[in-house]
């Protein structure tokens, strides 16, 4: 889950990002800019020889702004449209390249950056996206919450993800307050126990009609641990998954 605005910068290796239907892939020396409260399957991979190796540049919503704040507005493009791709590949440009190179360093060092140092680096990012395509403007700038979604649809769709309560308000819109107060109108299970169910439900399917094995489709519907699983799966259907 992105939670907020990002750029991710590939050193070495590859990194490959899917969305829905659409797949990027961001080589050696290459950046793309992630946009905030959506879901992207990121698998960070060795090329060759080549270990993974990439910096992620996390733009967190009160750095954004006070940088919003000490802009001078008249000079912004208020008209411009905001990108609607949530991974957005960027194309080659000096000051992307300086900035990221300029960090490089620290891979080979014990010594961590100086955080008033890499503070300023998240301006120069700013700075840079801007500079690359105004649209950047609207997206980077937009402080409204998200709208509330479906609860229902969303947890369908997610429930196979390592996701809090918490969390899950957040990007169907809402606090944990009024989330817990919006799910109970529309289920007698609380949160937690609606995605064991699911969850259990869906593998039981899977198990059943999909002659599929039990070491697969545990990870599929999202346990983490296989004893887990089956003790739950147990407890539920009163036989072993492998049965």
């Amino acid at each position: 889950m992105i939670t907020d605005h990002m750029m991710a910068y590939v050193y070495s290796g590859e990194l490959i990002l899917e969305e829905a239907n659409q797949k990027t892939v961001v080589h050696k020396g290459e950046c793309v800019f992630l946009r905030r409260d959506n879901r992207v399957k990121m698998n960070k991979q060795p090329l060759g020889e080549e270990q993974f190796q990439g910096i992620f540049m996390i733009f967190k919503r009160n750095f954004l702004r006070d940088f919003y704040q000490n802009l001078d507005k008249n000079e912004l493009p208020i008209e411009a449209e905001k990108h609607k791709p949530s991974v957005i590949k960027l194309p080659k440009a000096a000051d992307i390249d300086s900035l990221f190179q300029s960090m490089t360093p620290y891979f080979d060092s014990d010594k961590e950056p100086a955080k008033e140092l890499m503070y300023l680096k998240l301006h120069e990012g700013v700075y840079s996206l801007l500079n690359i395509d105004k649209r950047f403007y609207p997206a980077l700038f937009d402080f409204t919450e998200p709208w509330k979604i479906d609860i229902l649809d969303y947890m369908e769709e997610n429930y196979m993800f390592d996701l809090s309560v918490e969390a899950i308000a957040g990007f169907t819109g809402r606090s944990l307050a009024a989330f817990k107060r919006d799910f109970k109108k529309i289920s007698l299970l609380p949160p937690q126990k609606w995605l064991m169910t699911k969850r259990l439900k869906v593998a039981h399917d899977k198990l059943g009609s999909e002659n599929k094995k039990v070491s697969d489709v545990y990870l599929e519907v999202g346990f983490k641990n296989l004893s887990h699983f089956s003790s739950a799966y147990k407890k539920q259907y009163g036989v072993s998954p492998s049965k």
